[in-house]
């Protein structure tokens, strides 16, 4: 655990930022934050909302990569895009810089929001975090992690190909040294639940007290 610090939006309570790779249990500790009065802010999910039918994000993602993504209903075809970028960084990087700005916005929108209704603490669940330059704002950052085989089995376990599941494994491998160097603590979830969720208790009644 490195020294307190406090986050550049200046939440009344402690802003927890929540990272690591898909499959390693990032949204089963948000609900376990959640279940002890932290507000949860899934940048996922607001990515979806921006990402909808008729959205100019939606609009603007077809026309950089074309309309073979958007579906006959109008939704992009998110496994598709998926499939494209994560085997290519630098579409990657196109998506990103199309999608993060907008997405950005909303994230402080829904921060401040929560702050003012004065929960135990604010969670903020985006595996971006670090590379859409948000880290700074929180007051911890917690780096979720598990090892690669019960990764897989979570992934596989929801349905996910396994190639899919180890080509965005593979993806986000590299992100790993910019995660832990912007990690305050690290929660590993490859061990019994019940401990887990106990390590979890802990940090938060942690970072509860060390907040101003």
């Amino acid at each position: 655990m490195s020294a307190p610090r406090r986050g550049t939006l200046g939440t009344r309570v402690p802003l927890i930022g929540l990272i690591g790779p898909i499959g390693c249990g990032k949204s089963t500790v948000a609900g376990w934050l959640a279940a002890r009065g932290a507000a949860v802010i899934d940048a996922d999910v607001l990515t979806r909302e921006i990402m909808a039918p008729g959205t100019p994000i939606a609009d603007a993602i077809v026309a950089r990569f074309g309309a073979q993504y958007r579906r006959l209903d109008g939704s992009l075809d998110r496994a598709a895009l998926g499939r494209l970028v994560f085997a290519d960084p630098v579409r990657l990087g196109e998506l990103e810089s199309i999608v993060h700005p907008a997405v950005a916005d909303l994230l402080e929108a829904s921060i401040r929001a929560a702050d003012s209704r004065g929960p135990a603490a604010i969670v903020l669940e985006a595996i971006k975090l670090v590379e859409a330059g948000h880290a700074p704002w929180c007051d911890e950052v917690w780096l979720v992690i598990c090892d690669p085989e019960t990764q897989l089995a979570r992934l596989t376990g929801r349905g996910m190909d396994e190639p899919d599941a180890s080509q965005r494994m593979v993806a986000q491998a590299v992100s790993l040294a910019s995660w832990r160097a912007a990690a305050t603590r690290t929660i590993r979830t490859d061990g019994p639940r019940d401990a887990v969720e106990r390590a979890v208790e802990a940090a938060l009644q942690e970072a509860l007290a060390r907040h101003p």
